[in-house]
C-alpha cells in the first residue's frame, strides 16, 4: 500500500517537473498559432502562462509537497524493514528516484517537445493554480515584503526580455547556428529597429539634395528635371533654404505635353508657363521623427518624399519611402544606379577602403561588425568623434577594435577612410 502511494507521488512529481518545464519553455507564438487554427490546449496553455509568476509558484508547490510526501512515506517504510539504517537507504533510494523518473526524464522529455506537452497538460495545470491560488498568492506577498526589506522592488507585470530582444537573440543565434541566412536575419532586424532610429541616421543630408532655382527659365527647369536621375525635386527661389515646392517630373511632362498637343509650345507661351502651378506642396517633417511613424505617415498620406528640418525650422536633408524600405530589405538599385560604385571595396591587404558618408549601420551590416553609432551616423563622423578633431590625409587611428586610416579629403570632409580589424 505505501509502495503504491510512493508510485503515485512520484509520478505526480514527475507531472509537475514537465508541466514546468513545457510551460516555461513552449513558444508563445507557436502556440498562438495552433490556437488560431483551433486547437483548444494550446489557447489553455496561453491562459495559464499569462500570470508566470502564479503558475510557477502552485507548480513549485505541487512538486514540493509530493516529493516530501514520498519521501517521508519511503522514510517510514524503510525504517520498519531496516531499523535506524531506514533512514539512509530511504534517503539514497529516493534521491535516485527523484532525480531520474521525476526531475530528468520528464524535463528532458517535455524541452524536447514543449508546444505539445504544455497543450497536453494545460487544462489540469489551470486547475492546480486554481486550486493552490490562495496559498501562491500568500506566499507571493510574504516574498515581496521580505524583498522589499531588502530594497528590492518587483514588477509583477514587466517582462524579463522584452520581445524585441528575444526576437533579436533568436535570430543571432540561429545565424550562428547556420539555421537562419545573413539576409533574412538583416531583413527582419531592420523591420524591427524602425521604431528605434529617427530620420536624421539616414535622411540625404542637404548638402547632396539636387534642387531647382524656381527663377530659372521654364526651358532651362524642363532640360535639369530630364537630365536629373530623380523623379521628384524640391524647388527653391532665392535662397536654398527657401523650398517652395517640389515639382515631379511626370507632372511637369504632362503639362508639357498638353501644351503640346494644344499647338500652344512657342517661346512666349513657354516663357510665361508657371511651373508652380504644377508643383506640389513641400511636406516638411522634424529630425526626431522614427522610421516606423514616418513609413506608416508616408502610406497614410499617400506620398514618397519628404524634406527634413531641425527644431529652428532650417532644411537638414530629405527622405524618401525608398530610404526607409532600404533599412529592411538592403540597397534597392534601379537603371539609375547602375554605375554608381560600391560605398566599400577590400583591398589586396584585407582592409576595406570606405566612403566617408557611409553608415556605421550598413558597414556593420554588410561585415557583421559592431562599430557603435550612438555618437555619430556615418563612418567618418565616427573617426572625428573619437579624433575629437578635424583629421589630415595620412592620420591614422585605432579604436573599438579597428584601425581607422584617412585616405582621402574633401576640404573638411573625409571622402575615403581605410579600414582594418586588429
Amino acid at each position: 500500500m505505501t509502495a503504491g502511494a510512493i508510485f503515485v507521488l512520484l509520478v505526480l512529481s514527475g507531472f509537475f517537473s514537465g508541466s514546468e518545464t513545457a510551460l516555461t519553455a513552449a513558444s508563445r507564438g507557436k502556440l498562438r498559432t495552433a490556437a488560431d487554427k483551433g486547437s483548444r490546449g494550446a489557447q489553455q496553455a496561453l491562459e495559464v502562462t499569462e500570470d508566470n509568476e502564479r503558475l510557477i509558484g502552485s507548480v513549485l508547490l505541487g512538486n514540493n509537497v509530493v516529493n516530501i510526501l514520498a519521501t517521508s512515506l519511503a522514510t517510514a517504510l524503510l525504517t520498519k524493514i531496516f531499523g535506524q539504517n531506514g533512514v539512509a537507504f530511504a534517503t539514497l533510494i529516493m534521491t535516485l528516484l527523484v532525480l531520474i523518473f521525476a526531475e530528468v526524464l520528464p524535463k528532458t522529455y517535455s524541452i524536447t517537445n514543449p508546444e505539445k506537452v504544455a497543450s497536453s497538460v494545460a487544462r489540469p495545470i489551470q486547475f492546480i493554480v486554481l486550486v493552490f491560488s490562495p496559498i501562491v498568492s500568500a506566499v507571493r506577498v510574504l516574498v515581496r515584503g521580505v524583498l522589499f526589506l531588502f530594497g528590492v522592488r518587483t514588477d509583477p507585470d514587466s517582462h524579463i526580455l522584452a520581445v524585441r530582444e528575444e526576437i533579436a537573440g533568436a535570430l543571432h543565434l540561429g545565424h550562428s547556428e547556420g539555421v537562419v541566412e545573413k539576409e533574412d536575419r538583416d531583413r527582419i532586424l531592420g523591420a524591427l529597429d524602425l521604431n528605434e532610429r529617427m530620420v536624421e541616421e539616414i535622411m540625404l543630408h542637404r548638402s547632396g539634395i539636387e534642387m531647382i532655382n524656381i527663377d530659372q527659365p521654364p526651358q532651362d527647369i524642363l532640360a535639369q528635371c530630364l537630365q536629373s536621375q530623380y523623379s521628384r525635386i524640391p524647388l527653391y527661389k532665392d535662397d536654398s533654404e527657401n523650398i517652395v515646392g517640389v515639382i515631379h517630373a511626370k507632372d511637369l511632362l504632362r503639362a508639357m505635353h498638353k501644351l503640346l498637343i494644344g499647338g500652344k509650345v512657342d517661346q512666349k507661351t513657354l516663357a510665361n508657363f508657371d511651373i508652380l502651378s504644377v508643383a506640389m506642396d513641400a511636406y516638411f517633417i522634424p529630425e526626431t521623427t522614427t522610421l516606423g511613424d514616418q513609413m506608416r505617415e508616408f502610406l497614410r498620406r499617400k506620398t514618397h518624399f519628404a524634406l527634413v528640418v531641425d527644431e529652428y525650422g532650417g532644411l537638414e536633408g530629405l527622405i524618401t519611402l525608398e530610404d526607409i524600405l532600404e533599412e529592411i530589405v538592403g540597397e534597392i538599385a534601379d537603371e539609375f544606379d547602375q554605375d554608381e560604385t560600391t560605398q566599400f571595396e577590400e583591398t589586396t591587404d584585407g582592409a576595406f577602403l570606405v566612403e566617408g558618408g557611409m553608415t556605421i549601420r550598413d558597414l556593420n551590416r554588410a561585415h557583421d561588425w559592431n562599430l557603435p553609432d550612438d555618437e555619430a551616423n556615418t563612418i567618418a563622423g565616427l573617426v572625428i568623434h573619437e579624433a575629437q578633431m578635424i583629421p589630415v590625409e595620412g592620420q591614422v587611428f585605432s579604436f573599438h577594435g579597428f584601425r581607422f586610416e584617412v585616405v582621402e579629403k574633401d576640404e573638411n570632409r573625409i571622402a575615403t577612410l581605410k579600414v582594418r580589424p586588429l
